[in-house]
């Protein structure tokens, strides 16, 4: 363990760290080459701080569910701009945080590549290098649109400054690094859920061809992609665990429906993002219900609230409705607040602790994603099937509504919100079927009503003062 650390730190903290002219940060290259990358236990620790870099990077709600219609404001904290809509080039979040890890997995995948001998433990790093980057590229695609394409890691202060290339070109290179990916695992399984795989990257396959599909006018064949890469992900021994409210359990984390998640522990990392939308104790002191509420003295904070958009949506015989949402009742009946009960943390002796893992890919969401690749290839009857497979899960059963081509991809839509709530899905979610013709964001988002705000991020005036290669967001 000690090696694995002080690998971690010589590579982070004085291997280059970052992409220079694009993240304004300095490089040390001849560390990197000449240093560092002597044998398989350099790349083994490099990989494993770049999953501690990773974890940061999505231990947030601001760029997938901030801008959707799941939350309301809490009961204490500033809603961000994002939750507002009123994103302006003056306001914008940048993309550092997202480079970072990607100039992180170029530098694996350079020099990684000529560790010699090959092991298959270097070749697994490997394998997860390019799913990482694949994964972050996708994030930044689905945020931003056009985004700078940046393959080999700024070792020179003479480096390009890269302008933003189109989302296209962009998923070209995220379905090339995912089919690297799959080529170097090891194992066809997994080796640790807390770690990408195999099956992870065909999950993150059927994610990037829907994606591609809807938003970027793809073809028929990438649904069929789709699903292909989803069949592929539930041959591999995941399944739907019998009881809904166990998925996120920390006494039962790397569970069946498990496809890849992020670690957390107490004391080993900050709170996982699921404390934002949790009591402090203070405000729930007089609920009659205190005992089943989430609640910590330290750490929780109600920022933001379920929106009564997604409580409305649960019918009342679904069993995912008490297992996500809760609400603070005093003993006149009288609502304190509403709050999230999907990420419960852990209760010790002296607070609870947020320690859910941050679960990037899980089985429900992969059968969606089947259902709804069918039913965009008009195959609603097929499409239906796979979704009741999750809502027999959830107590509702048979699906009895219209089973035209529109009213199966609205019902896939509603069933992704219910099912995956608070799980980073919903803005995607609300982009990629306002594309593929579905819905209309405008009308489907509260904060987005009567605006003509673009459905991606700007980037920051900052950004374009020190690279004029880039280009604002068409619309800011």
């Amino acid at each position: 363990m000690k090696k694995i650390i002080t690998s971690v730190l010589i590579a982070f903290l004085v291997i280059a760290s970052g992409c220079n002219k694009l993240l304004d940060v300095d490089t040390v290259s001849y560390i990197t080459s000449d240093s560092y990358w002597q044998g398989e236990a350099d790349v083994t620790g490099y990989t494993t701080g770049i999953y501690s870099e990773l974890r940061s990077l999505v231990n947030t709600t601001y760029y997938f569910e901030d801008r959707s219609d799941a939350f309301v404001p809490g009961l204490e904290g500033s809603v961000t701009v994002a939750w507002a809509q009123t994103l302006t080039a003056a306001n914008a979040p940048g993309w550092l945080d997202f480079y970072t890890v990607i100039h992180h997995c170029n530098l694996l995948i350079k020099y990684g590549s000529e560790v010699s001998p090959a092991t298959d433990n270097v070749r697994r790093c490997l394998a997860q290098g390019y799913f990482i980057r694949a994964y972050t590229y996708l994030m930044l695609i689905k945020s931003w649109g056009d985004v700078p394409l940046v393959l080999d890691p700024t070792e020179s202060s003479e480096s390009d400054m890269p302008g933003r290339a189109p989302a296209t070109e962009v998923m070209d290179q995220i379905l090339s690094d995912i089919t690297k990916s799959i080529s170097l695992f090891p194992e066809d399984g997994f080796k640790d859920k807390n770690r990408a795989s195999k099956p992870a990257a065909y999950a993150l396959r059927a994610d990037a061809l829907l994606w591609k599909n809807k938003v970027l006018n793809g073809t028929d064949d990438d649904l069929t992609g789709a699903i292909n890469a989803a069949d592929s992900v539930m041959l591999s021994g995941v399944s739907l665990i019998s009881d809904f409210t166990k998925i996120h359990d920390t006494g039962n984390k790397k569970n069946s429906e498990i496809i890849f998640s992020l670690f957390f522990l107490r004391d080993e990392k900050s709170d996982q993002y699921g404390s934002r939308l949790k009591p402090r104790a203070l405000f729930v002191s007089s609920a009659a219900n205190k005992s089943l509420i989430a609640y910590s003295t330290n750490g929780a904070r109600s920022v933001y609230a379920p929106s009564e958009t997604i409580q409305n949506l649960f019918a009342s015989n679904d069993v995912r409705k008490a297992a996500s949402v809760i609400t603070a009742l005093d003993a006149s009946n009288n609502v304190i607040g509403i709050f999230d009960n999907k990420f419960r943390g852990t209760v010790y002796t002296d607070d609870r602790y947020w320690e859910n893992d941050i679960v990037l890919y899980r089985a429900a969401e992969i059968v969606l994603f089947k259902a709804e690749a069918l039913a965009a290839l008009n195959r609603p009857g097929e499409a239906i099937t796979e979704l009741e497979k999750v809502r027999q899960r959830a107590g509702t059963g048979v699906y009895t509504g219209a089973t035209d081509k529109e009213s199966v991809e609205k019902e896939i839509l509603d069933e992704r919100f219910r099912e995956l709530w608070f799980e980073q899905k919903r803005w995607p979610d609300i982009v990629r079927f306002h594309y593929g013709g579905t819905i209309d964001a405008y009308t489907i988002v509260p904060n987005l009503a009567g605006k003509t705000i673009p459905l991606f991020f700007p980037i920051p005036d900052d950004d374009i003062n020190v690279n004029p290669n880039l280009e604002q967001t068409t619309g800011y």
